[in-house]
């Protein structure tokens, strides 16, 4: 009986010493830093407000904050520019592929050609061209609306009702085209609107939203752009 008792104890002192030899494999993590076109005119480039304060730049800020790992955006954009100017910049520096691109664009075309015909073609030339940049993902192509300048200083002396009905008009070209294509659009018209009565979310230049006019975009479009880059 105890050497049975002592053969057991034996045993299990073995199996306790007995080296493991299963192989644990720790899975990799990637952490893929994401990327980002913006393409537009005055409004994405920030006229009349520091680099920081540009919309791009503050949702760049928003997405890290939420977890992002993302590169501050690459730009192309200039005060001034068409749909026309636009494409031929895209056309001229061939962008490669982004994660994500955004398009504001249109309010030259309002206020230098009052063409809303040609804009629709322009436009879809524009958002075709955008989802190539974002490999033809259509969630990955975010298009905001052109913002109101008709409340604005700068044109207080114009006829502010027909600018305000001709941004209108051409926010439906720009958003049913978007929709049709699915991609995510942002109507920020309304809250440009309230510049109105709010001075502040006016630029110096008496025509340009200011920073805090961008951010109040930045705070809806990082909540949209989020789950994307989470993928």
């Amino acid at each position: 009986m105890k050497l049975l008792l002592h053969l057991l104890v034996c045993g299990s002192c073995l199996a306790c010493n007995k080296k493991d030899t299963t192989i644990y494999v720790t899975p990799p993590v990637f952490t893929a830093v994401k990327s980002w076109l913006a393409l537009g005119d005055s409004y994405t480039i920030g006229q009349s407000v520091s680099s920081g304060d540009r919309f791009p730049e503050q949702t760049t800020s928003w997405l890290r904050q939420n977890g992002i790992s993302i590169n501050s955006p690459d730009y192309i954009a200039t005060t001034g520019w068409t749909t026309t100017v636009l494409m031929n910049a895209i056309q001229a520096q061939n962008p490669g592929h982004y994660d994500v691109v955004s398009l504001l664009i249109g309010v030259n075309d309002e206020y230098q050609l009052h063409d809303t015909t040609g804009y629709r073609q322009r436009f879809t030339g524009l958002l075709d061209v955008s989802l190539r940049i974002a490999n033809g993902k259509k969630q990955h192509v975010f298009v905001l609306s052109i913002p109101d300048y008709s409340v604005t200083p700068f044109a207080s002396g114009s006829d502010t009702a027909r600018i305000r009905m001709e941004i209108d008009m051409f926010n439906t070209i720009n958003r049913d085209v978007t929709l049709a294509y699915g991609c995510p659009y942002l109507d920020i018209t309304p809250s440009t609107r309230l510049a109105r009565s709010v001075p502040g979310l006016i630029a110096v230049d008496g025509l340009h939203p200011s920073g805090l006019e961008y951010k109040v975009w930045a705070d809806k479009l990082g909540p949209m752009m989020l789950p994307v880059l989470k993928q």
